[in-house]
């Protein structure tokens, strides 16, 4: 009996999909890492998101595993490498939710610059504010998009009709990744920084990306630009960013990831860094929610079984 574990909540049809496949599913979206751990060598499939470390030490004792499916695209939490050598197919689902995230960086980045998170908090008390709430318009605009893979492109297609430009780096893309979007222009790190108005990261979590946005790379940056991060938490450095929106070094920051995403376990000094940033006035602040939009979660599903039945096919 094939037997699959789903340790997160996910859409009935990945459990469809992969019941259809033969395979009995085990759905306990409230199982913990160390149970997961305890009873993985009964499992031929799992299915995880982001409270599961598949390590080395994992692996190991997932004697019987074919394949790990991840809903999402963050893939820092499965060691891959070792992976493959175990014969383990590791499957992601980043165009199940790309336009989601692509959708949430531009709201976030319209709700900044129109001031409307303030504008409604006053309304909603009676005080009306216009001039104070004045914004800035994105047109005329120059956007820079580090990271130009699945959500990174799926953005700059949102600003297409955003009378913008649009710039574009990527280490690993081939030159011409951006030919199809005629409106992108293709520069190097440096270009996007010295031009910027607006910088956005898409990059996955990896040890060169880790902290790519601190006081340095700031510096380097047009005065008052504004950061958008809707990749992972730990590729900004929270403290140089904070200090940076403080003295206006950065002229505003949207921020879906953080560095530490459970208040309950933070430290004293957590606890005062986030206080600093929850004080600030130019923030729009979500709790991880890019890509977690009711449609993203059934294409995740979608996604994902397309690609166990390749990989199980194929195998």
């Amino acid at each position: 009996m094939k037997r699959v574990l789903i340790t997160d909540d996910c859409h009935p049809f990945l459990t469809e999909g992969l019941t259809a496949m033969g395979y009995v599913c085990d759905f306990l979206p409230d199982i913990t890492p160390e149970e997961t751990r305890r009873v993985i060598p009964q499992y031929e499939g799992l299915i995880i998101n982001s409270k599961i470390l598949v390590n080395r030490e994992f692996l190991d004792a997932a004697a019987q595993l074919r394949f790990v499916g991840r809903l999402g695209s963050g893939m820092e939490i499965v060691d891959r490498i070792y992976a493959a050598e175990r014969g383990v197919a590791v499957l992601s689902s980043p165009e199940g939710n790309r336009n989601a995230v692509a959708e949430q960086a531009l709201g976030m980045l319209l709700a900044l610059s129109n001031n409307l998170l303030r504008a409604d908090r006053e309304v909603r008390q009676n005080i009306w504010r216009r001039e104070a709430n004045r914004g800035w318009e994105l047109q005329g605009k120059t956007l820079g998009i580090i990271g130009f893979g699945h959500t990174g492109s799926q953005f700059a297609r949102k600003l297409a009709g955003l009378g913008m430009t649009v710039l574009a780096w990527d280490k690993y893309q081939p030159a011409g990744y951006a030919d199809d979007l005629p409106w992108v222009e293709e520069t190097d790190l440096a270009g996007v920084q010295e031009r910027s108005d607006i910088i956005s990261l898409h990059l996955p979590l990896t040890a060169e990306t880790r902290h790519l946005a601190d006081a340095a790379f700031i510096e380097r940056c047009r005065p008052g630009a504004v950061l958008v991060n809707t990749a992972r938490g730990a590729c900004i450095r929270t403290e140089d960013v904070v200090a940076a929106l403080e003295r206006g070094r950065l002229g505003g920051a949207c921020l879906d990831v953080f560095e530490n995403e459970k208040p309950a376990t933070f430290s004293e000094a957590e606890r005062d860094l986030y206080r600093r940033l929850h004080a600030l006035e130019n923030v729009v602040l979500a709790p991880h929610i890019a890509g977690w939009t009711h449609e993203s979660k059934r294409r995740m599903a979608e996604v994902l079984v397309e690609k166990i039945g390749r990989a199980v096919t194929n195998d």
